[in-house]
């Protein structure tokens, strides 16, 4: 199979959209992941961006065709993997990682970059998961201010199997919990880069996907773009902030599809 047989449907980019995150478990060849976890096990120091070099098995997850249709969809066909990934390893009895983004939050509505955290072994509960908080790509908080949040109403941890890549938008919230497990937790951090705009849609896009009506009655149950766009609210943020959203949503959609010129959003 190619990476055009897995290629995201109209629902699934909208849903990144609102949600920041997507999630897949590709088929990986028999044996990779635990290979993988094993030499992570064994290694003595941090490699940073040189990571692949170290473990260079690392690149056959990249290179399977789920993985490339997740990046073609939502960065077209001439995505980049940029230099830049790093391990990430949570010792056995570490402690957790404060809330952050990984950039500068400016409300970016290209939808130029994002991760992918690719886990090697099962993640449990009490193995320190990543944490992520949905929809709050679009939110501005300083890290100062984030550092004394605790939970977040709608927060989800990446309790995930061997294998699982999540992809998410590059200023999502997230931390980690504390490691009270005997085993160290692995993420391997890829970065993801954008480097042509979109002229037309580059997933599975059907022509009038958002000429439906909408829907308040099925608001939480929609399953096309426009309605998932309008009503999507995965932390149930007050009426003031979820319109701004909307407005933000619709402009990142209508610039994936390349249509529509991308305005400033106030507020």
């Amino acid at each position: 199979m190619t990476s055009q047989d897995f290629l995201l449907s109209d629902a699934e980019v909208a849903q990144f959209i609102v949600n920041g995150y997507h999630v897949v478990e590709p088929d990986l060849a028999a044996g990779l992941n635990e290979s993988i976890a094993a030499q992570l096990d064994g290694l003595e120091s941090n490699p940073g961006d040189a990571i692949t070099d170290s473990i260079p098995e690392l690149l056959q997850v990249l290179e399977h065709a789920e993985v490339r249709g997740v990046l073609v969809s939502l960065l077209g066909p001439d995505f980049e993997v940029q230099s830049h990934r790093h391990w990430h390893c949570k010792p056995a009895g570490s402690g957790g990682m404060q809330w952050h983004q990984d950039g500068t939050n400016n409300r970016d509505l290209r939808l130029n970059r994002f991760l992918g955290l690719y886990y090697p072994r099962d993640v449990t509960p009490d193995m320190g998961p990543t944490v992520i908080v949905p929809g709050t790509q679009y939110r501005n908080a300083p890290t100062d201010r984030m550092a004394t949040y605790t939970n977040i109403r709608g927060q989800i941890p990446l309790t995930v199997k061997a294998g699982t890549i999540a992809f998410t938008h590059y200023d999502l919230w997230h931390g980690t919990a504390a490691n009270r497990s005997s085993m160290p937790r692995h993420m391997i951090k890829f970065l993801f880069r954008r480097t042509q705009d979109n002229d037309t849609p580059t997933w599975k896009h059907q022509a009038g996907a958002t000429d439906v009506p909408t829907d308040r009655n099925n608001r939480d149950r929609a399953t096309d773009p426009k309605n998932i766009l309008t009503f999507g609210n995965p932390i149930g943020v007050s009426q003031s902030d979820h319109y701004k959203e909307r407005a933000i949503r619709r402009q990142v959609w209508d610039y994936l599809v390349g249509e529509g010129e991308l305005k400033a959003i106030d507020g």
